[in-house]
């Protein structure tokens, strides 16, 4: 856990350690890069604005380094576009200051579920970790390598795993509430923007150049992966 407000790192901590997490805690963003490079953790709790690097800079360099621990991010911004920017550096969470402890508890076990769920592997929807392919997209599972045709495309860990589940449901519209369920682990409800983000952040990946779509929208219910 990882915050320079002496006050809320010593009130998340005490809390942290009364639901019985084992937490190390960095008062910046450069000790936080160096904890997570040297130790695996389950999880980490990540604020933006911080000293030496700020939360949005250590999220893009653990996810540049591979490091695959959920992050749930923390701010005092609030705007829509802080939170896509919190999102896009590879963010798997995004709560904004002020919070009700009781919504960062539930955010993080859900984050931690997610995990448990990976690690498992129970997932219903997973059936092997073999090449997928829907119409020109070719993915690989257990390499967590996509294509579109021969141009290979880099997605974040969130992306990646958004993108699988639909491939490995290719032409079954999924809910809402299903996918939030199996990517977040928690669903946000209706006004929850996180998934619609992340659609977007797909849609220009593997559909720019004017390639034929393949996520399609059912407006009202959810999102299917299939050839046009």
């Amino acid at each position: 856990m990882a915050d320079d407000d002496p006050a809320v790192r010593t009130a998340l901590e005490r809390a942290l350690r009364l639901e019985e997490y084992a937490v190390t805690v960095a008062t910046d963003g450069g000790e936080a890069l160096e904890q997570v490079r040297a130790k695996a953790f389950d999880a980490m709790v990540l604020d933006v604005g911080m000293p030496v690097l700020d939360g949005l800079t250590v999220c893009r360099v653990a996810r540049a380094e591979g490091l695959r621990l959920p992050i749930l991010m923390l701010t005092a911004r609030t705007t829509t576009s802080d939170r896509v920017e919190g999102l896009d550096a590879g963010a798997d969470d995004y709560l904004a200051k002020p919070f009700a402890l009781e919504e960062l508890l539930a955010r993080l076990r859900a984050l931690l579920r997610r995990v448990e769920y990976d690690a498992s592997g129970d997932d219903p929807f997973t059936t092997s970790n073999d090449a997928l392919v829907v119409g020109d997209l070719r993915l690989d599972g257990a390499a967590r390598r996509v294509w579109r045709g021969d141009e290979e495309i880099e997605l974040s860990k969130t992306e990646f795993d958004l993108l699988e589940l639909l491939a490995r449901n290719s032409g079954i519209v999924l809910e809402h509430a299903t996918i939030y369920d199996r990517i977040w682990g928690y669903d946000f409800g209706p006004d929850s923007k996180n998934l619609a983000v992340y659609i977007g952040y797909l849609r220009r990946k593997i559909e720019r150049n004017d390639r034929p779509p393949l996520l399609h929208t059912v407006r009202g219910v959810g999102y299917t992966l299939r050839a046009s």
